[in-house]
């Protein structure tokens, strides 16, 4: 999307487009200097809205996990896990690379851009 249109649109398209353009980003209360994660268009709890895109590290830790069965035909077995970025918010997400089951608590992962039901998505890796 062309950055002057980027205000015209909200903060759940705007992170859309930046996944579609290879980025990973995630919002930042500047007056609280706070990350944040789903986006929003003001500071979740202080409704503060003075809120900026910084790209993500993309590094993060396994908080929860869970295994979701489906049959084969369906797509297979698949991991959701609740990720804890290292900027502080948490998101959930899949975990690719490793059986769905053997995914654990505190593992470190690495977050990607992939294609999920034909749109771009975050996806972690265990490192």
């Amino acid at each position: 999307m062309p950055e002057n249109l980027k205000g015209l649109v909200g903060p759940e398209q705007q992170f859309k487009d930046f996944l579609s353009d290879g980025k990973f980003m995630i919002q930042r209360c500047k007056s609280l200097n706070q990350f944040f994660f789903h986006p929003r268009v003001a500071f979740p709890g202080s409704g503060e809205r003075d809120l900026e895109w910084v790209e993500a590290s993309g590094n993060g830790v396994v908080y929860s996990s869970s295994c979701n069965r489906r049959l084969p035909e369906k797509g297979g077995d698949f991991n959701l896990s609740l990720i804890t970025l290292e900027e502080g918010p948490r998101m959930m997400a899949r975990v690719e690379g490793v059986d769905p089951d053997k995914v654990e608590i505190g593992q470190k992962v690495k977050a990607r851009i992939s294609s999920l039901n034909g749109e771009p998505a975050v996806i972690f890796d265990i490192v």
